[in-house]
């Protein structure tokens, strides 16, 4: 066989991704205030993008009459499964839909048809309405800047210390945490400003003193020591409970008597005192940045059916300035220039298609999620069904990936509070009578409904939680129950029974 170069001819089969299907898939990832700050980012690196204003009809020139309008804008899926240069064509510019207004899909298509008796959709919404049932809440007005802790406790510092001793304070408040305590060591504070250890104590006696009360503590004790003097209580028997604050959490009662030297009443005086104490003052104050949960989706009930809808308070409105477009183009005389303004139509119309694909897939996911879990809507958790993301991908079409990105990070809301959208995904509990599997959130209901109207004085174990949920229908083994208690923060029957032996002493 001889060695040397020759050419070939070979056909072969590939997907490639191109930018545009790339964009198009990131976005369905995105939420809709990420959303937000990826069109910003757009509309300053292309000028054909607006944000205002009605879209001029495109100009009768040969680089915008190539770009046919198409009857029907395909998934993901489908573009995905049919080809870069078929896929290109998808998602190309149309001429009568070069405007995406967040507030429906297209003006050209008016309605959503749905899932669950043909009616749920935006059922005529008009262009100009913003969330189910009429304008939606400004979210960003909800948000009011809060005064930081340590604002708070600077300010009042200015009021009482001066000079060296507010340098001082000014850097023992900024080890302060959001929930009040102190987080440092005082000698290697003072040695790190060069000051004495009795003047930095001085100091944080003084910051101590200051709003909220027991802020500046270095432990739990400290800090309900420091309630207790404000409330005058702070005698020698709460001294000793604050410094045996552990016997307390295990209920050793008997123990922590002989060691305070009290009576029965008077150990249950002091124990409801501790409870009535804050132990994180400092989230009294601020508190930290205000992160709202903004919802991504409404769900809302009218006369029986179901209407949803895509919050379009988050979302700017997009279009294409076409005026621009034609100003710029009677402008541009070089090859560079011309080529230049196709490519920010081009990406400006990808963009536009993009965004109306993302808000038909999204609608599409969450129609058939409330159709899916359409009794937790109408009676609660405890009837959330199991539910996959493959269950869903069958039922609309499209591959399990899609249906992922479109549920990260988006958010439902709905009469029963706001869900992020993976919540209605849970893995099934078997029937032991053989009927329908329910889902892990709907068994945990259950198993916090029994522990919360169980007898003080006779504990739910975790085998008697067993059998009281096989009479309720559901096959699930002991090990499991206790992983859904520990997942509902319920202590063990032992720990439940100090617990609320305490609180009964105490009333």
């Amino acid at each position: 066989m001889a060695l040397g170069p020759r050419l070939d001819l070979r056909q072969s089969q590939s997907l490639v991704m191109t930018p545009q299907l790339q964009q198009a898939i990131k976005l369905l990832a995105l939420s809709n205030l990420e959303l937000e700050t990826y069109i910003s980012d757009e509309l300053e690196r292309n000028p054909l993008l607006d944000t205002g204003g009605i879209s001029t009809e495109a100009p009768d020139t040969a680089d915008s009459s190539d770009l046919e309008p198409q009857s029907e804008v395909k998934g993901s899926d489908e573009i995905l499964s049919s080809g870069p240069a078929e896929a290109e064509s998808n998602l190309d510019l149309q001429n009568e839909a070069d405007q995406f207004s967040n507030n429906s899909l297209t003006e050209s298509d008016g309605q959503l048809s749905g899932a669950l008796d043909g009616t749920l959709g935006m059922n005529g919404a008009s262009s100009s309405s913003s969330g189910v049932g009429g304008e939606a809440p400004d979210f960003e007005n909800m948000l009011v800047a809060e005064t930081t802790l340590s604002e708070h406790l600077m300010k009042q510092a200015g009021a009482i210390l001066s000079g060296a001793d507010l340098f001082i304070a000014q850097h023992v408040i900024d080890q302060i945490d959001e929930c009040g305590y102190l987080h440092c060591d005082l000698l290697e504070l003072a040695n790190r400003l060069g000051v004495g250890l009795d003047d930095v104590k001085s100091v944080l006696s003084a910051v101590q003193s200051l709003e909220p009360v027991g802020v500046g503590a270095r432990d739990l004790a400290e800090c309900i020591a420091l309630q207790a003097k404000e409330a005058d209580r702070y005698d020698p028997a709460m001294a000793r409970l604050l410094d045996n604050l552990d016997l307390l959490a295990k209920g050793a009662l008997p123990q922590l008597k002989r060691i305070c030297v009290v009576d029965d009443e008077d150990m249950m005086d002091m124990i409801a005192e501790v409870r009535d104490y804050d132990p994180k003052p400092g989230l009294t104050i601020g508190g930290g940045d205000v992160r709202a949960v903004v919802p991504d989706i409404f769900v809302a009930e009218r006369q029986g059916k179901w209407v949803i809808e895509i919050n379009s308070a988050t979302l700017p409105k997009v279009l294409v300035n076409r005026t621009y477009y034609s100003e710029l183009k009677d402008g541009a005389q070089d090859k560079t220039s011309k080529e230049w303004l196709n490519e920010c139509l081009a990406d400006a119309g990808w963009l536009i298609k993009a965004l109306d694909q993302r808000q038909r897939t999204i609608t599409k996911v969450a129609t058939e999620i409330v159709k899916q879990q359409e009794n937790f809507f109408r009676q609660g958790v405890e009837h959330l069904r199991p539910l996959t993301l493959k269950n869903v991908a069958d039922a609309i079409e499209m591959h399990e990936s899609t249906v992922s990105r479109v549920t990260s990070n988006k958010y439902m809301s709905c009469s029963r509070g706001t869900f992020e959208l993976k919540y209605f995904f849970t893995s099934g509990i078997q029937s032991s009578t053989g009927g329908e599997a329910a889902s892990a959130e709907a068994v945990k209901s259950h198993i916090k409904s029994l522990i919360d109207g169980e007898d003080p004085k006779k504990i739910l174990s975790d085998d008697k939680l067993v059998k009281l949920l096989k009479e309720r229908g559901f096959d699930i083994a002991r090990r499991t129950v206790a992983k859904y208690r520990e997942a509902l923060g319920l202590g063990s029957s032992v720990q439940r029974r100090r617990q609320k032996a305490l609180q009964g002493k105490a009333a």
